[in-house]
């Protein structure tokens, strides 16, 4: 059962993702990275981090400990911005921690570039997001950190972040567990990922029992009042129904052709060509500041 603290102290809100975490101390002297129910994306991507972290874990991948953290908002009554102030006394009571990787790395492109990861690795991984429907590990938001990056230990991948997969739990029913994964900008597509060795060496570890054993982490609070269902076991029991449909016809989905870097920066240039032929043109004048393809800047108007 995932071990339960007490905050002691808040620390910092980390505003690098759109549900704004926290960086907390707790009793048992750890730090974590701590979700909060109340959040934008309230308590099924809580549910999400649970299912998906401790299913990878229990499939050897690297996946931070997961702790369930109870909160006290005066723990943060220092915390000076009232945006973070209404989110801590939105989450009294029980939240989700998840042990912090001090000095870790974002898998981000430039790290991405000088780092080797082994096919089979990168296969698990995709492997693992495919069954899951996780739709947030791409060139643009990888969710993965390399770690340790100090000291004499060889650095590896951890994943992070899983609050937007299980996207079919959002609605129970239009989602078929054979639907195909879109997997063309994964973060780990360029790495060759070996899916059909991972398919072989995973799917038949992923058993009703072992989902059953995860589903079973998930707080009862954190599964009540769900639309359609009666109590939060009968919602365990959906997800296991579900993930274990879509385990057994992996043949459907697996992902097995990926594109090149070529392939893809081909698309992000005919996406920018086409977004610049569709703004006016004070809009093209705009400089990016997102990270996505540059928008035309026409530099005359300054130049007399």
């Amino acid at each position: 059962m995932l071990k339960e603290v007490n905050a002691t102290r808040y620390l910092t809100p980390l505003r690098e993702g759109g549900s704004l975490p926290g960086l907390v101390e707790a009793d048992d002297l750890g730090t974590y990275v701590v979700k909060f129910t109340g959040s934008a994306q309230g308590r099924k991507a809580l549910v999400a981090e649970i299912v998906v972290g401790e299913l990878s874990r229990a499939l050897g991948l690297r996946f931070p400990e997961l702790v369930l953290v109870h909160f006290d908002p005066a723990t943060g009554a220092h915390e000076p911005h009232q945006e973070v102030q209404d989110l801590l006394h939105a989450s009294a009571g029980l939240n989700l921690g998840m042990d912090y990787l001090p000095g870790a790395k974002d898998f981000a492109p430039d790290t991405a570039a000088a780092f080797d990861v082994d096919p089979l690795e990168a296969g698990r991984i995709v492997w693992l997001d495919a069954l899951t429907v996780n739709v947030d590990r791409t060139t643009h938001s990888s969710n993965l950190m390399v770690w340790p990056t100090f000291g004499i230990a060889p650095p590896h991948l951890w994943l992070i972040d899983h609050g937007a997969a299980l996207v079919f739990h959002h609605r129970w029913d239009l989602s078929a567990p054979e639907k195909a994964y879109d997997f063309r900008r994964h973060a780990l597509g360029r790495y060759a990922p070996d899916t059909r060795a991972a398919d072989a060496e995973l799917a038949p570890r992923v058993t009703e029992r072992l989902l059953r054993e995860v589903l079973a982490e998930v707080p009862d609070a954190w599964l009540e009042l769900e639309a359609g269902f009666t109590t939060p076991d009968e919602v365990r029991d959906a997800y296991v129904t579900y993930l274990h449909a879509r385990v057994r016809a992996s043949a459907s989905w697996l992902p097995t052709d990926f594109p090149g870097g070529e392939e893809l920066a081909a698309e992000d240039a005919r996406r920018a060509a086409k977004t610049r032929q569709g703004r006016p043109n004070w809009l093209k004048r705009v400089p990016d500041l997102h990270g996505k393809p540059a928008a035309e800047q026409d530099w005359s108007v300054h130049l007399g």
